[in-house]
């Protein structure tokens, strides 16, 4: 019973001491991948990298993570010199094989992701506009809600109705439906589907629509990654893209 129990002993010390190795090793290269990630992919911050699994040492072995979680910041969108942060940046790379000379890995997959709330929608939209959330059915037709005065908007785009018969019209508030479409990879397209009327101005539609329509370049994303999908949620717009092959260091 005694020698069991030494016996016993033993292994928890070599498991704990196993863990413990496990881990330092599994930081340590989380860190020199977030450099190398940093440096291949032309981002202004370093991001932080989980990799997942355990233990990571046979994973080592074996040449091959099963899953690596980079969350990246610095990611910014700009319209018209207005710049924005973009929340919650994240690449899921999956089936990761390391290098024969474990100095470079290649991600079979990888799965990136961003958010961009209506708050910071708005302090890049227009002069004059709000962006909110504009109702689970419109959103589901890739649409936002956008409000504000024709007075501001126009004034804010520069132009002017000119015609104070129409003043108290020009400076209520009005609601407008825009689509929002990825163009590029990148570029965030908002166009009016709607325009308020009761305002039986010549050109004021025209006039309106080039206030209203804008685009938001979005800055920072991992090189390699594309975005193709937007969707329109309660907490903003959510974005989405993949790529294959992508280089990790």
């Amino acid at each position: 019973m005694r020698a069991l129990r030494i016996l016993l002993i033993t292994a928890v010390i070599l498991g704990g001491l196993f863990i413990a190795a496990d881990r330092i090793a599994v930081n340590m290269a989380e860190s020199e991948t977030a450099d190398k990630i940093r440096t291949s992919q032309g981002l202004s911050q370093t991001p932080d990298v989980s990799i997942k699994g355990f233990p990571f040492l046979t994973q080592v072995l074996g040449k091959q993570l099963d899953e690596v979680d980079v969350s990246v910041e610095g990611v910014t969108a700009a319209a018209d010199g207005r710049t924005v942060n973009v929340t919650e940046v994240k690449a899921d790379l999956r089936d990761v094989k390391i290098g024969s000379d474990f100095s470079s890995a290649v991600a079979g997959r990888a799965d990136g992701s961003a958010r961009i709330s209506y708050e910071d929608l708005a302090k890049a939209a227009p002069e004059g506009a709000t962006v909110g959330y504009a109702g689970p059915e419109r959103a589901a037709k890739g649409q936002v809600k956008v409000t504000g005065t024709p007075k501001d908007l126009l004034k804010s785009a520069g132009r002017s109705m000119g015609d104070s018969r129409f003043a108290s019209l020009l400076e209520r508030e009005v609601t407008v439906f825009s689509s929002v479409e990825l163009i590029d990879g990148k570029t965030v397209r908002f166009k009016a589907e709607s325009l308020p009327g009761g305002i039986p101005l010549p050109g004021f539609d025209r006039l309106m629509r080039d206030a209203i329509d804008y685009d938001l370049t979005i800055e920072g994303v991992p090189s390699r990654i594309t975005l193709d999908r937007v969707e329109a949620t309660e907490g903003g717009l959510r974005f989405s893209g993949r790529a294959q092959d992508v280089a990790v260091g």
